[in-house]
């Protein structure tokens, strides 16, 4: 059975070609992954479909009404259900393990000031951020999150050691990548990637690793250190 994935948006044309190609457009065609957009609009209140309010209180912007996705998300079976706000828990390679073992994953695009915090506290089970910083909407987030998934679908990737290997498994950074030519223009590749010596090899890749995350990334470690 292949995983589905469910996107809850007002602007479903963001979708059309990023999910078209590379490895998500080719799992989708073999039936490794099913990704579904759902067009909130469809559930506006009223002859335009409404879909925003002022907030109550006063202040600037529109707020997502909580009717409109209520209804949306309530008529999505059996699903994670997950809301992209600022004010959600930033997402890591675990959130994705995670996520990427299930049948069924609900992304939810906030827009405009915000979501009804209602909908946040009884419709979803997670909030999620990809960062600390604000975009116009959730659907840059949710086009993150659905590669992040799909290339951890079995059968997605072409070579599974790949996955197991990279950026922040084991709490690291990984190591430099080199290939043809070994020499251009003086900058020269690291001769011990070229002696055949895989021992040799590793240790290399296991220095580099850790010099840099502790550089570049060394909260990773500090988490590891943490047991977090």
């Amino acid at each position: 059975m292949s995983m589905r994935i469910t996107v809850v948006t007002i602007f479903p044309e963001y979708f059309d070609s990023p999910l078209g190609v590379s490895l998500v457009g080719r799992a989708r065609e073999t039936g490794l992954v099913e990704i579904d957009i759902l067009d909130l609009r469809e559930y506006g209140i009223g002859r335009h479909r409404q879909i925003d309010d002022a907030p109550f209180g006063g202040g600037p912007g529109m707020v997502m009404m909580v009717e409109p996705l209520a209804r949306a998300l309530l008529d999505l079976e059996e699903t994670h259900r997950v809301l992209l706000t600022p004010a959600g828990v930033t997402i890591n390679q675990s959130r994705l393990d995670k996520w990427s073992s299930m049948d069924s994953l609900t992304i939810v695009c906030g827009r405009y000031e915000g979501v009804d915090e209602r909908i946040a506290e009884h419709y979803v089970e997670e909030q999620v951020s990809i960062g600390d910083y604000v975009t116009l909407g959730g659907e840059v987030g949710a086009l993150a999150i659905i590669e992040g998934v799909v290339r951890l679908i079995k059968g997605v990737v072409g070579n599974p050691e790949s996955v197991d290997t990279e950026s922040f498994r084991g709490g690291m950074l990984e190591e430099p990548q080199y290939t043809r030519p070994a020499d251009y223009d003086g900058f020269a590749v690291p001769e011990v990637l070229m002696s055949g010596d895989h021992g040799q090899i590793d240790l290399w890749r296991q220095e580099q690793r850790r010099r840099r995350t502790e550089t570049r990334r060394p909260d990773l470690l500090e988490r590891d250190e943490l047991g977090n």
